[in-house]
């Protein structure tokens, strides 16, 4: 049995203005019904499953790729690795080079988390000239048998761009992509553990999640 000594939250607020892949649904949360009207209060929620911090489910990308309730709930919970690129630039790709410092770390069944902190230009033009994935690095990822891979930009591919390679390529492995996340950078300690669970949303493409890192001693 493991103990958890610090929690941190991965996750965007889900309000009307949470940031959206351009084209996306807008989300929208409403009051249904009050207290002082119906006796409770409840909410109506409108959200694509790809709003705010989210998975992706190989059938993103693949009309014949699994969706999102058919993958096994092991792929979102385990062991991560956090590789820092804060440097990057608008528009850079993440290299083989700079996994050099992680290679070690890298292996089997890890969960990948790219600190780019391009989160925090979210309401700027620039939120969406994010930092990417290059190919080399999905397929070199892949190889190593990472399962799972999380970034804190809107997209792990290249938002305007034509191709979308880490997004196939994981779609035809059957493997999962986190995207939207946020405050990588207050993972401030070693031996950590994610957790991103999805909603069991049937026949979708992905959904929506409470992305958490977690301390274990």
């Amino acid at each position: 049995m493991f103990k958890v000594k610090k929690f941190v939250d991965l996750t965007w607020d889900l309000t009307e203005n949470t940031p959206i892949y351009p084209g996306d649904p807008e989300p929208k949360i409403e009051v249904a019904t009050t207290l002082e009207n119906e006796g409770y209060n409840l909410s109506g929620v409108y959200v694509g499953t790809q709003t705010g911090t989210h998975v992706d489910a190989p059938y993103h990308f693949s009309n014949e790729g699994a969706t999102i309730e058919q993958m096994e709930l092991d792929f979102f919970f385990g062991e991560a690795v956090i590789i820092r690129v804060t440097d990057k630039k608008a528009k850079e790709e993440i290299t083989m080079e700079d996994l050099k410092p992680y290679r070690d770390k890298i292996t089997k069944g890890k969960i990948v988390l790219f600190n780019t902190n391009w989160y925090k230009k979210v309401g700027t033009e620039e939120f969406f000239d994010h930092p990417y994935v290059s190919a080399e690095v999905a397929h070199f990822l892949v190889n190593q048998g990472i399962r799972f891979i999380c970034i804190d930009t809107i997209n792990a591919d290249n938002t305007g761009g034509t191709e979308f390679p880490v997004h196939d390529l994981f779609s035809e492995k059957r493997l999962m992509i986190g995207e939207n996340m946020a405050y990588f950078d207050h993972i401030d300690f070693d031996n950590v553990v994610v957790a991103a669970f999805p909603m069991k949303i049937v026949g979708t493409d992905g959904s929506p999640v409470r992305a958490v890192a977690m301390e274990i001693e």
